[in-house]
């Protein structure tokens, strides 16, 4: 195995792309994570199948939409039988571990995840199963359990989560092994509660920070129930300490790489940056995720892997969660298990011509259900209003096209590939929406 490259996944929790300036955010510099995107691939449409933790994290761990893996709503369980990339790299000879929010076991907060239940990710013994704390501590006893700290106390560079998390991550990755690996760490922020350690807490001021045009919006779908955005001035201490929580994420990258490269392995590591869903941070009054506007649903997707993918390639593709783990693994050389209900991208990664229909799914419970192209997303809300948003002329989305006389014929061919999409999927939804037709 000598020749089969190392995986090092890094998954954020709440990470909006505007906070990247790979995808031409302003707020926050992220020198690190943007190397991996002139040095790998950026896709630009790559969409969360399901927008919410723990569903849109099952699908992209199995490959498969929520209703199937089992774990359809937050605080479910996935599975016992699903076959995650680390399970079909570990058959494949690889060293598996995993660091950090896991949110696939069930209710327990904290919940340090008992080693059989780690499906696949072998080495995990900060694998927790839900907690956005600010300070956690290595026990003193090595059979205890990690101490995690009530959320009012704030860490430092050594046990604020996402730091104490990395240097975990680095002591896997540097380990000498006869093996290849495959890591995911899973970093709970930019995730609420919206604070951060010190300096990053006065590195970006409130006052500087631009509020969405469109958080007063009026005449909103009926759908959108709980306008959550606070007042003006403390969303902007919000945004301030969101932007806060991506520089520490963005630093911890570059720990990250530079142990890579000190080890003589960064090139033969497919280093992998992401996040579960978006953060709405005010924009149509909404706090969150949970709803169906697209800065929930498209979500930061970069791959850095000079051996097959190209430097300073540009993906403009429409690529979900569910086609991840078909894609990594064909990517790595290996044989999807069989089970995915994604496509495999490894030759959009590799620059081949090949075919491909720009279409991705939106899953929400048996409610909900919607379809993004390059030019719209539709989506339905049984009993409730549907939207068309214009991607490309609109990105705001506060003009419903849904009504307009000449989008019927688009919103007629898209809603049939919409319920034949969930037919073929056996969704809980594909009853209702076949009505539609």
């Amino acid at each position: 195995m000598a020749d089969s490259p190392n995986l090092l996944v890094i998954h954020t929790d709440e990470q909006s792309c505007w906070t990247l300036s790979a995808y031409g955010g302003t707020l926050v510099d992220t020198p690190h994570i943007d190397s991996l995107a002139n040095e790998g691939a950026i896709l630009t449409n790559f969409i969360t199948n399901v927008a919410v933790c723990t569903p849109s994290r099952g699908v992209f761990l199995t490959g498969r939409y929520e209703h199937m893996h089992g774990a359809y709503r937050n605080n479910l369980s996935l599975n016992r039988d699903e076959i995650t990339f680390a399970q079909a790299l570990k058959d494949q000879g690889y060293d598996t571990g995993y660091a950090g929010k896991w949110h696939l076991d069930g209710t327990p907060r904290p919940g340090w995840v008992h080693p059989d239940r780690t499906m696949g990710f072998d080495d995990a013994p900060y694998m927790f199963n839900r907690g956005h704390w600010k300070k956690v501590e290595d026990s003193d006893m090595s059979d205890m359990e990690p101490t995690a700290y009530p959320y009012k106390e704030m860490g430092d560079e050594n046990t604020y989560p996402t730091d104490w998390l990395t240097e975990k991550t680095n002591e896997f990755l540097t380990r000498d092994r006869e093996n290849p690996f495959c890591f995911m760490l899973s970093i709970p922020d930019p995730h609420p509660p919206f604070t951060v350690r010190a300096p990053y807490d006065t590195m970006y001021d409130p006052a500087q920070m631009p509020l969405p045009d469109t958080r007063n919006e009026e005449n909103q779908p009926s759908w959108v129930s709980n306008r959550q955005a606070p007042n003006d001035d403390v969303l902007r201490k919000h945004m301030a300490n969101y932007c806060g929580m991506v520089k520490v994420i963005d630093d911890c990258v570059g720990r990250m790489l530079d142990a890579l490269r000190e080890k003589g392995i960064l090139d033969n590591t497919i280093v992998v940056f992401t996040s579960d869903h978006g953060e709405y941070l005010g924009e149509h009054g909404l706090m969150g995720k949970n709803q169906l506007y697209e800065t929930a649903y498209r979500v930061p997707m970069i791959i850095r892997w000079p051996e097959k993918i190209a430097a300073n390639t540009r993906i403009d593709r429409m690529v979900g969660t569910v086609d991840f783990m078909p894609t990594i693994l064909t990517l790595m050389g290996f044989e999807p298990c069989g089970r995915e209900q994604g496509r495999d991208a490894s030759g959009i990664l590799r620059g081949e011509d090949v075919a491909w229909d720009d279409v991705c799914y939106a899953h929400h419970a048996e409610t909900r259900a919607g379809v993004f192209t390059l030019d719209y997303e539709l989506a339905y809300v049984k009993d409730h209003d549907s939207i068309l948003f214009d991607r490309k002329n609109d990105p705001d989305q506060v003009n419903n096209l849904f009504h307009s006389e000449e989008h019927q014929e688009a919103i007629a061919a898209m809603t049939a590939d919409l319920a034949v999409h969930h037919a073929a999927v056996d969704s809980p939804a594909a009853e209702w929406l076949q009505s539609l037709v």
